[in-house]
């Protein structure tokens, strides 16, 4: 069922749900908590669609928040709300109200969303695309228990990570955080069936993923061991490898579909590792209300502590260097031999990769 509302009110669109639920013999809501999804008409539908899909899960009245403040100074001074309710089939196993905000109204989104939150109910708001610096200062965000983000979105993603370190507080969480669960799952199931001391890791990956930078970190928070970062092309992470002094510890997956473990003394196995619609990974949130401890201790890590990958030395030239300088200790007696050896036996530092791939909304 469909209803559209022009210029309408909060308690207009309340009265017309309850309508429809009786039209469509049930009065009571059911529902488990309230989404709000902050986004613009470009990006309103595939939000929709995927809010609806997670909906199955969790069964929530869904507020999509449409700010339309116009461009002429007409458009600005006019000041309206139109609603459009969806009810049973079409809207998943909830409620969906998208609420479109004409003029100064846009401004004052909170006003509106209020009256319409489910009583007794969590709030969970969403911005899948332009979320604000602080999601927790917002208008809209302070209303809710849990506010996601996603920095796969943003123009600089991995800058992105800064300021959601910066901005963080519990309740706080990125879709860039949730696409690594199967990779999280899948490496610390690797460690407790064969339990090794790890001395390093390594992180393969596209370049400008937060994903990427994130799974880096919750490895160096973890294990407390250096942490290499690799730049590969894609999609999303590739590889993880774990170093250890009986061998690697190897979860590669390089088409973004299936993944192979490898551990020394055990056979090579296929693991399921598909990168994750947003439908999936919106119903994951929502499983956890609380504040998740774990992202906000990777978040805050700066990704500096990462160590870049160095190839700019060709390994022929280092083995050239070394035996250089192995042949003129034996000559001279001395540990090193002369500073010329030395230095060529150096690795210049690390660059970053030069001009910014388009980051992909599929994540990890």
């Amino acid at each position: 069922m469909k209803i559209d509302l022009t210029n309408t009110t909060s308690s207009k669109i309340n009265a017309a749900l309850m309508a429809a639920r009786r039209a469509s013999g049930s009065t009571a809501a059911g529902m488990v908590l309230t989404l709000v999804i902050v986004t613009d008409e470009g990006s309103a539908y595939d939000a929709l669609k995927a809010a609806n899909d997670a909906s199955r899960e969790h069964p929530m009245r869904t507020l999509a928040v449409i700010k339309r403040a116009g461009r002429s100074p007409r458009a600005r001074a006019e000041t309206r709300l139109d609603a459009e309710i969806l009810v049973g089939s079409d809207a998943g196993s909830g409620e969906t109200v998208v609420l479109r905000m004409h003029g100064e109204l846009a401004a004052h989104a909170q006003s509106v969303v209020l009256p319409l939150l489910l009583p007794d109910a969590p709030t969970v708001v969403w911005w899948p695309e332009n979320a604000p610096l602080h999601p927790a200062q917002d208008p809209l965000g302070a209303l809710a228990q849990r506010r996601i983000t996603d920095a796969v979105t943003a123009e600089s993603p991995v800058g992105q990570l800064a300021q959601r370190a910066q901005s963080y507080s519990p309740g706080d969480t990125d879709l860039a955080w949730t696409r690594l669960t199967g990779w999280r799952s899948m490496l610390a199931a690797a460690l407790d069936q064969r339990p090794s001391h790890i001395t390093a890791a390594v992180v393969e990956g596209e370049s400008y993923n937060p994903s990427v930078e994130l799974l880096g970190l919750w490895l160096l928070n973890r294990l407390h061991v250096p942490v290499e970062r690799i730049v590969t092309g894609g999609p999303g992470i590739t590889a993880v490898r774990l170093r250890t002094k009986d061998g690697d510890i190897t979860l590669d997956r390089p088409d973004g579909l299936m993944g192979m473990l490898s551990m020394p003394g055990s056979p090579d196995r296929q693991v399921a590792l598909k990168r994750r619609e947003t439908s999936e990974l919106i119903a994951e949130e929502l499983r956890r209300l609380d504040p998740d401890d774990i992202y906000s201790t990777a978040v805050r890590t700066p990704v500096e502590r990462l160590r870049e990958h160095d190839d700019t030395v060709p390994a022929a030239a280092e083995q050239i260097a070394q035996a250089v300088e192995a042949s003129v200790a034996e000559t001279d007696g001395g540990p090193t031999g002369p500073v010329g050896a030395v230095e060529a036996g150096k690795k210049p530092a690390a660059k970053k990769a030069a001009g910014k791939r388009a980051a992909t909304r599929d994540g990890a």
